[in-house]
């Protein structure tokens, strides 16, 4: 899956992963998360997402990463926010008091442009990935954050023959192979959620279990 194919889907509206309303797992668990209010936290492939602004009301200072120019300036222009737009390295940089978007392919990001980064929200970017790129994914996430760097991961899980993601299909037992060599992984939610989800069920899904993980460095973390 090459970048062409996000950049077309936003230039296509085909969206659909995009959500309104402010994500109800992030909400309800990022605080157990334990995170110091003032402490960057980082969203992978965050589109437009209000998330974003949700933790910065908590107080973090946000550093957003998104593939699609479309996405990014529509954030800014849906919430009335007037960023500074400079370039770094590999980046375009949109930026508001404590809020940053690096408008880029997530795998040139470096350690040094997560610097500080206490947490990690991940909802739609693990799952928007295909099989073979999520292991490459998982590694690159782990070798540019922080490693005090706590995670609130969100999967779907169901039978990928039915639908041709994305969104993908991630089970728990790839969620662990994939991040349990540096993580205390634990389960917080499981929930079929296909009956609040009629889109899904109309391509032919019969089960769509939602999954929320905390990811918890370990103490001697492995390179």
């Amino acid at each position: 899956m090459e970048t062409d194919f996000w950049i077309e889907r936003w230039k296509q509206r085909q969206i659909g992963f995009h959500q309104d309303e402010i994500n109800a797992h992030l909400q309800d668990f990022w605080p157990g998360l334990g995170i110091p209010r003032t402490d960057r936290v980082f969203v992978p492939l965050c589109g437009k997402s209000s998330d974003m602004l949700w933790l910065r009301a908590q107080g973090h200072e946000v550093l957003g990463n998104e593939l699609s120019p479309i996405a990014v300036e529509e954030f800014f222009i849906e919430n009335k926010l007037e960023p500074a737009v400079t370039q770094q390295g590999d980046f375009q940089r949109w930026e508001i008091d404590g809020l940053a978007l690096l408008c880029g392919d997530f795998f040139k990001l470096k350690a040094e442009h997560l610097s500080n980064c206490s947490g990690v929200f991940d909802r739609a970017s693990l799952i928007a990935l295909p099989p073979e790129m999520r292991p490459d994914y998982a590694r690159h996430m782990q070798s540019i954050v922080p490693k005090q760097c706590r995670m609130l991961l969100v999967t779907m899980e169901y039978v990928q023959e039915e639908m041709q993601g994305p969104p993908f299909s991630v089970h728990e037992e790839e969620v662990r192979k994939l991040y349990k060599q540096n993580h205390e992984i634990s389960l917080l939610f499981e929930k079929d959620i296909i009956a609040e989800n009629p889109r899904f069920s109309e391509q032919g899904i019969s089960q769509l279990v939602e999954k929320v993980y905390q990811l918890t460095p370990l103490q001697a973390p492995i390179d």
